[in-house]
């Protein structure tokens, strides 16, 4: 398959429109002062309302994607599940927490004060907490992955992340002594997973009895795909309208942050893919596997960022730069799964 044909023209250049974003948002913060100013102030319970909406349509379009009725296969092929769940839960948020602190409060200790280390170090975990998101169905196209085993994976992890999100998150958080607010930070799960997996979930099942699976999966989902970009690229310019001057004073820090979050991410994938070789899984299985670990939730980590930080953050500058990293990143480890296919057996 072709790759160009697997992941579109926005996604591709995702890192671009980031980088475009960041410039925007920046010289809107600048310029007109009076946008973040009046947007700020738009909030209830420390969540940006304006924010809240762009999220919205950024994760209510995934959850369309994730057919939760697919868990009920989750027996058939058990290791490639076990593996993506020990990896997602088990190792990557400590993982994260472990590399991020190395690298903020000791390699680059001299490079960043301990105040704003404090708050990277809180955007890495929330980034670690979360795995996958609907990206992961294009990278396992791209890899030749098994696409209805994949939608398996990332239905289960998504469930997974109801019961499992908040308690790792408090408890890292609570190890590298940040403080964060217990109600806000459930409060976030509810608001950009609960009620999107909800309605996402009811959608589907009106959707597909009214029309079929195939109008669902080839129309109406498509219908989002705009709204989505859109959600994105006006999160980003607001994010970046408020980060302006945390930027310009520290415009290295972005390079900073992105080492350890690319590190990371090659490690996570890299155990997990290792892991699915070494049980002689499929490469079909294997791949996507490497993959859902390796990605991140980052819609999901922006907007619990935040909530519990504020738009002004350093732990939300450190989601962001997540998205920065994610697209290209992720290309290389595609490759190299496609490239290293012939190590497996049943191909």
């Amino acid at each position: 398959m072709n790759d160009k044909r697997g992941i579109g023209f926005f996604e591709r250049y995702l890192t671009v429109w980031v980088t475009l974003c960041i410039i925007v948002g920046i010289a809107v913060g600048q310029l007109l002062p009076i946008v973040p100013e009046t947007l700020g102030k738009w909030e209830y319970a420390n969540v940006s309302i304006p924010i809240a909406v762009l999220i919205w349509l950024m994760i209510y379009p995934m959850m369309l994607k994730v057919d939760f009725q697919s868990v009920k296969n989750v027996g058939k092929r058990p290791k490639g599940i076990l593996i993506t769940c020990i990896t997602n839960w088990l190792i990557k948020p400590f993982t994260m927490f472990g590399i991020a602190w190395l690298f903020f409060f000791v390699i680059f200790k001299a490079l960043i004060p301990t105040s704003l280390a404090d708050q990277y170090l809180a955007g890495a975990v929330l980034l670690g907490a979360a795995p996958c998101t609907a990206m992961v169905f294009v990278w396992s196209y791209l890899s030749k992955g098994d696409a209805a085993y994949t939608l398996v994976q990332v239905a289960v992890n998504d469930l997974i992340i109801l019961v499992a999100f908040v308690p790792i998150v408090g408890f890292l958080l609570g190890i590298g002594g940040v403080a964060i607010p217990w109600a806000t930070l459930i409060l976030s799960v509810v608001l950009f997973v609960v009620i999107p997996l909800i309605a996402g979930m009811i959608t589907r099942i009106i959707v597909v009895r009214r029309h079929g699976i195939d109008y669902f999966n080839n129309v109406f989902v498509n219908k989002f795909n705009k709204w989505t970009m859109i959600g994105l690229l006006l999160t980003l310019i607001i994010l970046f309208s408020f980060q302006g001057k945390t930027i310009l004073s520290n415009p290295f820090h972005i390079v900073l942050i992105a080492v350890p979050l690319i590190l990371q991410t090659i490690l996570i994938f890299f155990i997990a893919y290792g892991w699915a070789k070494a049980w002689k899984l499929p490469h079909n299985v294997a791949a996507p596997a490497g993959m859902i670990g390796a990605s991140n939730f980052f819609e999901l980590s922006v907007a619990v960022a935040i909530s519990l930080f504020g738009l002004q953050s350093g732990a939300t500058l450190a989601t962001v730069v997540g998205v920065l990293v994610e697209v290209p990143v992720m290309l290389i480890l595609v490759k190299i799964a496609n490239n290293t296919r012939k190590y497996f057996k049943n191909n």
